[in-house]
């Protein structure tokens, strides 16, 4: 067989970030910030990346309702679901690969932090509506979360 070769050129190829690295985007059981969905879209498509949409909501200590299957219901609210679904669908729209995650967990923060270990995202955008979550709920995260660095962090200011 012969290999054929062609006199065209190419069209140039996105660059991507960190090496093929995703973005991942996270809330903690309540809405997503609008600026937070448009900076992890914007990133993952500028990077030619995939986009890691995660939902880190805590599940009480209730083992009945783990046994009864009500830790697999939708998300806590109307809001939440419409949050994500129109962050998932921008990116799509745009031709991003997205990767839904709900994780339910007694500890969030912590197993965010664990999923951003196992994920190893170019950034994490930790993007919760800081009014749902409450503003002080909401720094503690943050401080959490940087005092573990685990990678590049990005939050609505």
């Amino acid at each position: 067989m012969r290999a054929s070769t062609s006199s065209r050129s190419s069209p140039p190829a996105v660059t991507a970030i960190a090496g093929g690295r995703p973005v991942l985007l996270a809330t903690l059981g309540v809405p997503l910030e609008r600026s937070a969905t448009v900076f992890a879209v914007d990133t993952a498509v500028e990077g030619g990346q995939s986009l890691i949409l995660a939902n880190v909501t805590r599940l009480e200590p209730l083992s009945l309702s783990v046994r009864l299957g009500y830790d697999a219901l939708e998300e806590l609210t109307p809001e939440v679901s419409g949050s994500l679904r129109r962050s998932a669908g921008l990116a799509l729209s745009l031709g991003v690969r997205v990767e839904r995650l709900r994780v339910r967990t007694p500890r969030p923060v912590t197993a965010l932090l664990e999923l951003v270990a196992e994920r190893d995202p170019a950034i994490l955008v930790f993007g919760p509506d800081r009014e749902a979550l409450g503003i002080r709920a909401y720094r503690r995260c943050v401080r959490k979360i940087r005092d573990a660095d685990p990678c590049l962090v990005w939050t609505a200011q």
